[in-house]
């Protein structure tokens, strides 16, 4: 009988999916870059931050972009800033995370830590299920983490399966509550932050409003994850990732929640030792937002702090020279997740190595013209998610269309902390959706969802979202939502 191999391990199906819809994706980014025409606008320097000069766009020539780049792309992009500064260091960060969970994984550590919470809780699991899916949504909304609580995915994934639910459950009540908390942003620096600044208004006004809505989507929230909970619960095999979970769950056990700390004392050295790393890692996450020079550096950082809390750990509870060969089935099970982060990002590459770009946002502003308040923070809104598809990051983002978007709203009407709004919806919502989006991408490696499937069950989410964060829209052009 061949050994199962620990740490996350990418199915091959899974991987073809994900390879065939980011493939198409890029195929359709490269026709557009020969159908729509060539265009630029000027760049100038704000503050010592590049924007776009909104009345500079011109058509220009096409760019020498052949077809075959289409294809070299994903290898050009690691040469392109966005490759240096972004890409890259997500790659390093899926592999340290993926080398310390299977450490984790072989050690036994997980389970030792899951058993201790699940005892603390007592019978009261939906609880439990509350209180952290209130905690991962406010770390997205007031301190703009997303990405960066991915290396907690496997211990509440394990949570889950613990408690009798699936993979699904737990990528709910720790990643989507992030971005949905995310999303709706009452102090995220990272989208509302940038975009009031650009916009020109009091940093993080009218946050009231912001605090209703996130209220409401945690409640939108805690249903969707406790109604699905509770199905699993009655009939496990409604799980859409029943027989995905099948083999995984066994690396977990028969959900016992045998407090091993208490009877091996060699490992609860090791989750003390662990715990010390997760609390660095949440101190990171919490001082992100006020300490500049951590926000280039989050994301490899708290991978770092996660694999030798994890290589620690599982060395101290006893793994021995079996760690080491956890630690490269970790690595080579979490690899095929970089050529996907490769292609992902040659997207965006495309269509701006094509000259596209800028066209599509001058076709939007031409668009937004002579329509009502209302109907243009819907524009506004939709444009944002459009973009969404082709460049992930929300600051990047926002230097492309606040400068446009703002003196537009100014004429047709909309305040621009409406405009604003509609543009954080459209930023944040769709991040756990498309595929382009490398929090997803990694999400999905260390577990053994298929994205079709994720797809399948998060639809059944924002079919409740999207509507409310219209009706916010609706109801903020009624009340004249700033007023600035």
């Amino acid at each position: 009988m061949t050994e199962q191999r620990s740490g996350a391990q990418i199915s091959t199906r899974a991987f073809l999916q994900a390879v065939a819809i980011i493939f198409i994706l890029m195929i359709v980014a490269g026709i557009l870059t020969l159908t729509i025409p060539a265009g630029e606008y000027s760049r100038v320097l704000v503050d010592g931050r590049e924007v776009i000069d909104p009345a500079s766009f011109q058509f220009i020539d096409r760019p020498d972009f052949p077809v075959w780049r289409w294809f070299t792309a994903p290898v050009e992009v690691l040469a392109t800033p966005d490759g240096l500064t972004k890409v890259l260091p997500i790659i390093l960060f899926i592999l340290l995370v993926g080398t310390a969970f299977g450490i984790m994984d072989r050690s036994g550590i997980l389970q030792a830590v899951i058993a201790r919470i699940v005892k603390t809780f007592g019978g009261r699991k939906y609880v439990l299920l509350l209180v952290i899916t209130f905690f991962f949504m406010a770390l997205g909304t007031f301190f703009g983490i997303f990405e960066e609580v991915i290396p907690l995915v496997p211990l509440i994934i394990g949570l889950a399966y613990y408690l009798g639910w699936d993979s699904l459950t737990g990528l709910g009540m720790s990643v989507l509550a992030t971005n949905v908390g995310f999303s709706t942003a009452v102090f995220n620096p990272f989208t509302i932050g940038i975009a009031h600044q650009l916009s020109g208004l009091p940093l993080y006004s009218g946050a009231g409003p912001r605090v209703a809505l996130f209220v409401v989507v945690y409640i939108i929230l805690a249903v969707f994850i406790t109604q699905y909970a509770k199905k699993i619960d009655r009939k496990p095999e409604s799980s859409l990732v029943f027989n995905e979970d099948k083999v995984e769950k066994a690396k977990y056990g028969d959900f016992n929640v045998d407090d091993t700390m208490a009877t091996n004392p060699r490992m609860k050295t090791a989750a003390i030792f662990l715990a010390v790393f997760f609390a660095l890692i949440l101190a990171v996450l919490v001082a992100i937002p006020f300490i500049e020079v951590l926000r280039d550096i989050a994301l490899p950082l708290t991978g770092l702090l996660f694999v030798i809390g994890g290589i620690g750990a599982g060395l101290i509870s006893g793994a021995g020279r079996s760690a080491w060969k956890a630690a490269w089935d970790g690595f080579i099970g979490i690899l095929p997740a970089v050529p996907l982060l490769m292609m992902a990002a040659s997207v965006k590459h495309i269509i701006t190595m094509g000259g596209i770009l800028d066209t599509v946002l001058h076709w939007a502003n031409n668009g937004l013209q002579g329509t009502s308040p209302f109907t243009a923070a819907l524009l506004i809104y939709g444009l944002t998610l459009i973009l969404e598809l082709f460049i992930t990051s929300g600051s990047a983002k926002a230097f492309l269309l606040i400068p446009i978007l703002m003196p537009l709203a100014d004429l047709v009407g909309v305040n621009r902390q409406i405009a604003v709004s509609a543009y954080t919806f459209g930023d944040g919502f769709s991040n756990m959706v498309y595929p382009t989006n490398a929090a997803l991408l990694i999400t999905l490696s260390l577990t053994v969802i298929p994205y079709p499937k994720w797809l399948r069950w998060v639809m059944g989410l924002w079919i409740w979202i999207i509507p409310v964060t219209v009706v916010f829209l609706a109801i903020a052009v009624a009340m004249n939502y700033g007023p600035f």
